[in-house]
């Protein structure tokens, strides 16, 4: 009887609005914990690169070896006024970055407050992904009601896909801020045209563009529901749309055409198989992706992501014949237009210029699609009354399952070890990898202690060897770290013969100590290793 009245009043007390809210708070909390528990992969160190306005500073020898402290110091701070980072910053940009300036900006000013930790460079994005949670219990509310928010705010909380990214020193973690920002300021300037929502979705626009260049899909989205859901006011919200345009084209002017020249199209061209069948595999990639595996995608192999995105597809085309017969059009067009719509645009402009931009970087790309998706899901679960606490949870459970073992059972610490093999003596060291590629060099840089006497030799596998042998015959090391990368990137990857030249140059002197494979969440992170140490 005791425990029958115990479970009445659990259930009584346990309403899915305190569900939800328990839900959001873990999502954060996994976030606040894990800010320092990976080591940053490729694309992050750039970030922190490109951020200390040091950029155009950094090179390598052509045939020689450089002193790893002179490259650690590169991502810190320099020691110049202020004025004299920001032109660096620029030009770094102009250099050879394909992305606008907001992001890098916005980390410049974090790096001055907070300095380099992975812990802190990685505290921006998490508050951009609590904005972004926010923004998405004002929305849901916005439009249906405050357990619609809570709900839609706890899926963005949990979602896997996102939850990697708001740990990730990227720009992608803040489109999906400015996006759902951006139509919930529409929608509140639509009920009510007040100054704060004006300004809020303007400067909305304004950063979304200025953080990432495919972002403009994003104004034919907004673009679309001001026609469909507000044509009479068409005017004032095209003056709106104008002004962000015009705070932008500073940056358009001066800034974007010269980064054209720094994206390499040709990562986007023409693999081996049936155009129509690549397309299609890019779109199920990515909704699988955004909606089901997540980060996970970099170790499944493609086939099952692409089931995953078939499953996911099926999800949101019920969620959208529940929507339809419902009668929920505000709803159902809002959904669509966030979701759907850029999806089909980035389809229809990768069919015409035969490219396959959509499912770049396991679906980042268009990452600002994510929460339409997740808000079509939101409407249609809360339309199914009997069981809408059951699949919501069951769901929230699902994502949840996913974050836990994304971040306890895949670790990424390939360049930690390596300084700690490093650490174990003192003598002087030269690192010798077969890869240019500048994210592997800056890590080997960021993690291995300045004070330790190491120098690095980076060449082609193809060069390597012969390389090695000039500066073994000038320098005295006392040991050689051999490291051969499986993704070298700027290179072919070494081949038998290239390790052979390297070996023999390697066993004049000395002889193997130790031999350990490495690697992490994806074939970046993919390094065999060869400590090679002075004969006795």
């Amino acid at each position: 009887m005791l425990n029958r009245n115990f479970l009445l009043y659990c259930r009584k007390s346990l309403t899915l609005e305190i569900l939800l809210g328990c839900t959001i708070a873990f999502g954060i909390f996994l976030r606040i914990l894990n800010l320092g528990t990976r080591e940053f992969w490729y694309d992050e160190v750039l970030s922190l690169l490109l951020s200390t306005g040091q950029r155009s500073a950094y090179s390598l020898p052509a045939d020689g070896t450089i002193a790893l402290a002179q490259l650690t110091s590169l991502l810190d701070l320099p020691q110049e006024s202020f004025a004299k980072t920001i032109q660096g910053l620029l030009r770094g940009l102009y250099a050879g970055e394909p992305h606008p300036p907001l992001f890098f900006f916005a980390h410049h000013f974090w790096l001055r407050l907070f300095g380099n930790r992975e812990i802190a460079m990685r505290s921006l994005p998490m508050l951009w992904s609590f904005g972004a949670i926010a923004a998405a219990y004002g929305l849901g509310r916005k439009l249906l009601d405050h357990r619609s928010g809570l709900l839609f705010a706890a899926l963005i909380a949990t979602n896997p896909f996102y939850l990697f990214h708001s740990l990730n020193v990227r720009m992608y973690t803040p489109l999906v801020f400015w996006a759902i920002l951006s139509v919930w300021a529409l929608l509140e300037i639509m009920s009510q045209p007040r100054w704060t929502w004006q300004i809020i979705f303007v400067m909305s626009i304004v950063s979304g563009l200025l953080t990432f260049y495919l972002f403009a899909y994003w104004i034919v989205v907004v673009s679309v529901l001001i026609l469909v859901l507000d044509r009479r006011h068409w005017f004032q919200h095209g003056i709106r749309l104008i002004i962000a345009g015009l705070l932008t084209l500073p940056w358009a002017i001066w800034g974007t055409l010269k980064q054209l020249r720094n994206a390499d199209l040709g990562r986007f061209g023409n693999p081996e198989g049936n155009p129509a069948l690549l397309h299609l595999q890019d779109l199920f990639q990515t909704i699988g992706i955004h909606l089901i595996v997540g980060d996970w995608t970099t170790s499944l192999p493609p086939g099952i992501t692409i089931i995953a995105g078939l499953l996911a597809t099926c999800g949101l085309v019920l969620s959208i014949i529940c929507l339809k017969r419902s009668g929920q059009k505000i709803s159902l067009t809002v959904g669509l237009g966030m979701a759907i719509l850029p999806l089909l645009l980035a389809l229809c402009v990768d069919i015409v210029t035969r490219k396959y931009t959509l499912g770049f970087g396991e679906g980042r790309a268009l990452i600002f699609v994510l929460p339409g998706c997740l808000l079509l899901m939101t409407i249609a679960i809360r339309q199914v009354k009997a069981y809408q606490s059951i699949i919501a949870l069951t769901l929230l459970l699902f994502y949840l399952t996913i974050d836990v073992g994304d971040l306890t059972l895949r670790t990424r610490s390939v360049f930690h070890q390596v300084s700690e093999l490093i650490q174990l003596d003192a003598a002087p060291t030269l690192i010798a990898m077969d890869t240019q590629a500048w994210g592997h060099v800056n890590r080997l840089a960021y993690y291995i202690p300045p004070q330790s006497r190491v120098d690095l030799l980076a060449q082609p596998a193809a060069k390597l060897g012969t390389a090695l042998k000039t500066v073994l015959t000038n320098a005295p090391y006392r040991r050689v770290l051999w490291l051969e990368s499986a993704a070298p990137i700027w290179s072919p990857a070494a081949t038998e013969q290239d390790r052979q030249k390297i070996q023999q140059t390697l066993a004049e002197r000395f002889t193997i100590a130790k031999t350990q494979s490495l690697s992490g969440t994806m074939s970046l992170d993919e390094f065999q290793i060869k400590l090679y140490q002075v004969s006795p």
